[in-house]
C-alpha cells in the first residue's frame, strides 16, 4: 500500500501542534517506513519531545490517517495468485499492530493473510529485526523457511539478521541503492515480477 498521504498529513499535524516547522517533502519521504519515534527524535533532538510528537501523530492517524492509503493496483491480484499457489502470507510491519489490522481489513486485504503482526503502542517490536524474530518463534518457523518482501533497508536488514530470504521492491519508498546496500537478495521493479521471484525462492 502507498501510505504517503496519511503519514505526511499526520506528521504535519504533530509538528504544527508543537509549533515546529515541517521538513521538506524529500526529507519526509524518508520517514515512511522506519519507526517514527526515531525520525521525530532526530528532528526534535529530545526523546521526550519525540514521544509527544508520536502521541500527536497517532491522535490523527487513529481516526483519519490510517485510511488515507492507496492500494497499489496490481497487488490484490498478486495476493490472490500467491494464495492460490499455497503461499502462507503474513503482514509484518513496524506500524502498531492495532492500526495495521484495521488498515488491512478496511482495504479488503485481510482474507489473503494468515495474520498481521506489528509493533505495540508502547514501542515494543518497533525494530523489524526483533519483530521478525518474535514472529518466527510464534510460528515455529526457521528463518530459511520464509521470505521478507519490503521496500526499505529496515525490512532487508531485519530479515537477513534472522536468516530469511529478502526481496526488495522498487515501487515503495526505498531506492535501488538503499536496498542493494542493505543486502537484498534480489529486486523487483513491478508487482508482476514478484510472483516469479517468490516461485524461485520456493523452488530453491
Amino acid at each position: 500500500m502507498d501510505p504517503k498521504v496519511g503519514i505526511l498529513a499526520c506528521i504535519h499535524h504533530a509538528l504544527d501542534a508543537l509549533a515546529v516547522p515541517t521538513p521538506d517533502i524529500a526529507t519526509l519521504r524518508q520517514w515512511i517506513g522506519p519507526p517514527l519515534e526515531a525520525s521525530f527524535a532526530q528532528l526534535l533532538g529530545s526523546p521526550d519531545q519525540a514521544q509527544q510528537a508520536v502521541a500527536l501523530y497517532r491522535e490523527r492517524f487513529a481516526t483519519v490517517g490510517l485510511y488515507e492509503n492507496t492500494v497499489y493496483p496490481a497487488i490484490p491480484d498478486l495476493l490472490h495468485q500467491l494464495q492460490n499457489r499455497g503461499f502462507p502470507l503474513y503482514v509484518v510491519t513496524a506500524k502498531p499492530q492495532i492500526f495495521a489490522e484495521k488498515i488491512v481489513t478496511h482495504f479488503h486485504l485481510a482474507p489473503y493473510f494468515q495474520a498481521v503482526y506489528g509493533s505495540g503502542l508502547d514501542g515494543t517490536y518497533a525494530h523489524k529485526q526483533d519483530l521478525i524474530a518474535d514472529v518466527l518463534e510464534e510460528l515455529s518457523l526457521p528463518g530459511t523457511a520464509a521470505v521478507m518482501v519490503g521496500d526499505r533497508h529496515h525490512d532487508i536488514q531485519g530479515a537477513k539478521a534472522n536468516g530469511l530470504g529478502t526481496i526488495g521492491v522498487l515501487w515503495g519508498y526505498g531506492s535501488k541503492v538503499e536496498l542493494q546496500e542493505a543486502g537484498a537478495d534480489c529486486l523487483c521493479d513491478r508487482p508482476a515480477d514478484l510472483l516469479n521471484r517468490l516461485l524461485q525462492f520456493q523452488d530453491s
